[in-house]
């Protein structure tokens, strides 16, 4: 432990107006006869390297300017009760810091030099035991929320020369033109003013993680195969979900377990969808019936400690077969979707994609005797009549966030060209609402949706998640093989 970690003063402790102040002797005895327990085996974190070279390349973007990075605070659920915390994913990623590791307010500062940048995180170290803090304070205290890193185990940890956040606002104070994400810290927002690089610089942090390393990749992939036991959590659980009240809660529950088992947490909030309730493309209320007969589609993504996330979605039938009805709207999807594949490769663009998908969806529909309009019609522009039945785009970029690079320029995400290392998903999806008098009866209340998680590779794709069945076929023997 340093002096620095010693002697300087603790902030003031977070309390409510139900704590009362400690009596002298209360607090004269919580400072005696403690073990001294700094960690001594602290070892770099897995994200050291690749964070340390992202930030080389940041660093030479913006040469001459001060780089804040905030993690943003707790965001508050009701009263003093909080959300989980999960910092901002550019702070993560240039930082190397994971999982539970994070903690709210730290900062990430790239200090310019003649050379280039020296880069300090400012963090709320750890509560020792010769302050206060550490049992009195609610938010950070060792004794209310777990012990952190020391000044110095942090910077073993992440290779980083570590400071207090405390000490961060008189550095700020001194004018100096600087570049940060707005809107995660108050503090921060009130001490930088707006520089006219500012949303070049959001923009930057965004595309800088639309091409993936093998580092991401392969948490990429880890993240797609525990989601995959997480699918087969939720259909072992399907008989619980059919004879409970709100079974989709069940089915919700089961792949929960899974992400906080395997995972930091859920990528984003699992959509249990069963019966028409799959219609509703961003249904997450989950609190309907499971009911045999009918398919629940789930889509639901495990965060890795690393932050990166799967985003899968299967349809699958609740009794494990499907009717000719489902099967033949299904068939239509899962064609849509191998257009998608195809589709995917370096140099094309990320709306051929979707292009790709529309195309095999408008002509199925039109098959089926339901569009009043010829598919090549429906697919113009000025038209899109089959887009009753599919409302959403088929892909958006994945990673650390599940719609990952948003704040990227268009001319480098949505109006670009992929590139080899991009990971996205491919998504099409039908939907026949229940009350659609252009479908025939046992088609109405049918939402199907498959999803898959690919990356670009030199000569196509490789599908991250294709350990998950996707033909009827493989569904219908997955889930017997399951369920016995």
């Amino acid at each position: 432990m340093d002096q620095k970690e010693v002697n300087s003063p603790a902030a003031e402790p977070v309390k409510a107006a139900r704590d009362n102040t400690p009596s002298p002797a209360y607090a004269k005895f919580m400072s005696e006869g403690w073990v001294p327990s700094d960690l001594d085996d602290v070892v770099a974190g897995p994200a050291v390297t690749s964070a340390f070279l992202r930030r080389t390349t940041l660093s030479a973007q913006y040469p001459g300017i001060r780089l804040v990075l905030p993690a943003g605070g707790f965001k508050v659920r009701s009263n003093d009760t909080d959300y989980r915390f999960r910092p901002h994913s550019a702070f993560a990623y240039y930082s190397g810091v994971q999982g539970v590791e994070a903690s709210a307010d730290a900062v990430l500062v790239l200090e310019p030099t003649e050379t280039g940048h020296e880069t300090f995180l400012y963090i709320h170290p750890r509560s020792t035991r010769d302050t206060h803090a550490f049992y009195t304070d609610r938010r950070f205290g060792e004794l209310w929320v777990g012990r952190r890193f020391t000044l110095n185990e942090a910077r073993a940890r992440y290779q980083i020369e570590t400071r207090r956040v405390d000490d961060l606002e008189a550095l700020l104070k001194d004018g100096a033109a600087a570049l940060t994400i707005r809107g995660e810290d108050p503090m921060i927002d009130k001490n930088i003013a707006l520089h006219p690089q500012e949303k070049d610089f959001v923009a930057y942090t965004s595309a800088a993680r639309l091409i993936k390393d093998e580092y991401e990749i392969s948490e990429l992939q880890r993240a797609c195969d525990e989601t995959a036991k997480g699918f087969a959590d939720v259909i072992r659980s399907l008989p619980a979900a059919v004879s409970t009240a709100r079974g989709e809660r069940v089915v919700e529950a089961a792949f929960f377990g899974r992400a906080r088992i395997a995972g930091n947490d859920l990528g984003y909030e699992t959509i249990a969808a069963s019966g028409s309730h799959a219609c509703i493309l961003h249904w997450i209320q989950n609190d309907g019936e499971v009911r045999p007969g009918e398919l629940i589609l789930i889509d639901a993504g495990i965060e890795m400690d690393s932050y990166y996330t799967a985003d899968i979605t299967r349809t699958l039938p609740i009794s494990g077969k499907f009717s000719p009805a489902q099967r033949a709207l299904y068939m239509l999807v899962y064609e849509a979707q191998l257009a998608g594949f195809a589709a995917v490769k370096p140099g094309a663009t990320f709306k051929s994609i979707n292009a790709a998908c529309q195309a095999v969806l408008a002509k199925g529909l039109s098959d089926m005797g339901v569009l009043p309009m010829s598919p090549e019609e429906s697919l113009l522009p000025e038209n899109g009549l089959h887009r009753r039945w599919t409302l959403h785009g088929v892909s958006h970029m994945l990673g650390m966030d599940v719609h990952d690079c948003d704040k990227a320029r268009d001319e480098d995400y949505i109006l670009g060209t992929l590139k080899e290392g991009m990971v996205l998903t491919v998504e099409p999806g039908l939907y026949i609402q229940p009350d659609d008098e252009m479908f025939a009866p046992e088609y109405r209340g049918i939402g199907i949706r498959i999803e898959d998680d690919v990356v670009v590779t030199a000569d196509g794709c490789r599908n991250l998640s294709q350990n998950l069945p996707r033909h009827p076929d493989e569904i219908e023997k997955w889930m017997l093989s399951l369920r016995n």
